[in-house]
């Protein structure tokens, strides 16, 4: 029951994939082994039952260009990018709806002054906001994103602009999110510039011209199907447990009689008595030189040359995400009133909108608009609802809740326009890293990669959006692919 092949790699996330892909050009057999009955984790397509042939994005939906990475991986794989509408995002805070301001991170304004800033948190929020320009720099705390933008700004500026953007986009309060994880460089612009709006402004001139987002013509679940078409991936194959062929134990001895791990190790490896065997719950045993963990594996800690490599905490536990996607009939959308998404702070009233995001799905991507178009003509529209942030329950919201969430954010009665829902569940979702996490990650990947033949990549190592987790999934197979 062995098989015997050139790399094994455990997970068809993403990462995994891409991984596998990239081992695969440099001309190496692998096996992609799954445990679910679907590839692609959080990447994933659908449909409406009534438009079969529409397809839709029920996970990511974009992807960012910087590095031109995942660029790149769709064109060698015969997708065609395409670019958003160039419509602003709105915010949605206090019961009101506004287009958020341009020049800012995480919703932080690089001009409290500004006119689109202004519309946003009024002549209050402004005068406040620009004492940031003069306070002393020791007048602030940076104990988390929430405390540091109202030790600068004020409340104004942290509850109608950051809570909408930050607390959207990490589902989680501004309290939950630490500075360095989720704005990296925020805090040593600070300390160069003495405020944290001029701090904002820096980051923005030196952010590269690629600091956009892309979709895919057809959707992003597209690459997935793509690369699950040109790879050997093996669907409902739980791994229970690896560990090295027969001569590790020699490696351990030589190790502990004074020879140099690492060395012993290498030299192993390549005659084939130091292959990894990766055991299938079904029985069958994979034998490989390479190993690649696209996912944290539940099987205990990595045999090694040395001491066993333990695997790094779990994280906090992340929102429970649901996402309800609404196919309307509405023809006064057409006019996309309020741009192509919006982003919405936590209400606090009985009857407060619950969603924390909106997205006109076909105002923001043209594919999707003229695929709808096509099957059904103008003032048909697709519009997908986001609930769930870390801390907070998270019932399951019903097509009647989502269509009220949509018409007060969008500003147009959606009552009884729903021709057609979607309702997708993701459970447990990746919570922003903390810097203790991320040093744990580190050590652990340096251990890792001390090991011959072995490495690690996926979202839980490095971190999320499609294009840090394509970047560093090539990267390690380009080094595993260096000794084919």
């Amino acid at each position: 029951m062995t098989l015997t092949t050139d790399a094994v790699v455990v997970g068809a996330g993403i990462g995994g994939l891409v991984a596998a892909h990239a081992l695969a050009e440099h001309g190496l057999r692998v096996v992609v082994l799954e445990a679910a009955h679907r590839a692609g984790g959080p990447i994933r397509g659908g449909s409406f039952g009534s438009l079969p042939g529409v397809p839709l994005d029920l996970g990511a939906e974009s992807f960012a260009v910087r590095g031109g990475v995942v660029e790149e991986l769709a064109e060698k794989l015969g997708l065609t990018i395409e670019a958003p509408a160039g419509l602003s995002a709105w915010g949605y805070a206090a019961g009101r709806a506004f287009p958020l301001p341009a020049a800012g991170v995480l919703g932080i304004p690089s001009r409290p002054w500004a006119g689109d800033v202004r519309r946003a948190i009024g002549w209050p929020g402004v005068l406040r906001g620009s004492l940031d320009r003069v306070l002393p720099s020791r007048f602030v705390d940076t104990t988390d994103l929430g405390t540091f933008a109202r030790s600068r700004l004020g409340s104004r500026v942290a509850d109608r602009l950051v809570t909408p953007v930050a607390a959207g986009v990490h589902s989680a309060p501004l309290d939950r999110l630490d500075v360095a994880a989720v704005a990296p460089g925020l805090l040593d612009a600070y300390a160069r510039t003495g405020s944290l709006s001029r701090a904002v402004a820096s980051l923005r001139a030196a952010a590269p011209p690629g600091s956009a987002v892309r979709g895919i013509d057809g959707g992003i679940h597209t690459l997935v199907n793509a690369l699950v078409e040109r790879l050997d991936v093996r669907l409902g194959a739980r791994v229970v447990g690896v560990e090295r062929a027969g001569a590790i134990e020699q490696v351990r001895r030589e190790a502990a009689a004074g020879a140099e791990t690492g060395a012993a190790a290498a030299d192993t490896v390549g005659r084939g008595d130091a292959d990894w065997l990766v055991h299938i719950m079904n029985g069958q045993v994979l034998r490989a030189p390479r190993l690649v963990l696209a996912t944290r594996a539940e099987f205990g800690p990595l045999p090694a040359a040395g001491a066993e490599i333990a695997l790094p905490p779990a994280p906090e536990r992340g929102a429970d995400i649901r996402l309800v996607t609404l196919l309307l009939e509405a023809p006064e959308l057409d006019a996309a009133p309020r741009g192509s998404g919006m982003l919405v702070a936590p209400g606090t009233t009985p009857g407060a909108v619950r969603a924390k995001a909106l997205t006109h799905a076909t105002v923001k991507w043209p594919w999707l608009a003229r695929r709808v178009r096509d099957a059904v003509g103008p003032g048909w529209h697709v519009v997908r609802l986001s609930y769930g942030r870390i801390g907070e329950p998270t019932p399951e919201p019903t097509a009647d809740e989502a269509a009220r969430d949509a018409s007060a954010l969008l500003g147009v009665d959606l009552t009884g326009r729903v021709r057609d829902v979607l309702h997708q569940r993701w459970d447990g979702s990746l919570p922003p890293p903390t810097p203790a996490y991320r040093a744990a990650i580190k050590q652990f990947e340096d251990a890792v990669r001390a090991e011959p033949g072995l490495d690690v990549t996926g979202g839980w190592i490095a971190g999320t959006g499609l294009a840090a987790i394509v970047g560093h999934a090539r990267g390690i197979a380009e080094r595993l692919g260096e000794r084919s």
